[in-house]
């Protein structure tokens, strides 16, 4: 608070939460040749609303991405996607974005996430 005035934030998040669909990543020999469901998970921070982001259009640009590129590791896929994001949303104030491959070990939901603030 400044000379008594009160500043509000207007942030706002996306919220795309178990983006599912099916992909080739991965650096095993059987990776390489079928597809296997990922899930993606991103939140993305931004001021003002009227420089909004689009959540169905960033879901487009992730999975589009994703089956396009054809990624060994997940963490490749997480950078290309931020560069991506970045480029096309500038005002992004800050990035959450996890992969996970549900059905790569029997026993555990595995995955990366990063998280960027700009």
């Amino acid at each position: 608070m400044e000379n008594g005035e009160l500043r509000i934030e207007n942030n706002y998040k996306i919220l795309i939460e178990n983006l599912e669909f099916e992909a080739i990543i991965g650096i095993l020999p059987e990776e390489r040749e079928k597809t296997q469901k990922v899930i993606v998970n991103a939140e993305i921070e931004y001021e003002n609303k009227n420089e909004f982001i689009n959540y169905a259009d960033v879901c487009n640009l992730i999975e589009n991405l994703m089956k396009e590129k054809k990624f060994l590791l997940i963490e490749d896929a997480l950078e290309s996607i931020e560069y991506e994001l970045t480029a096309k949303y500038p005002q992004m104030k800050s990035l959450m974005l996890k992969i996970q491959k549900p059905e790569i070990l029997r026993n555990a939901l595995v995955g990366v996430e990063i998280l960027r603030k700009y």
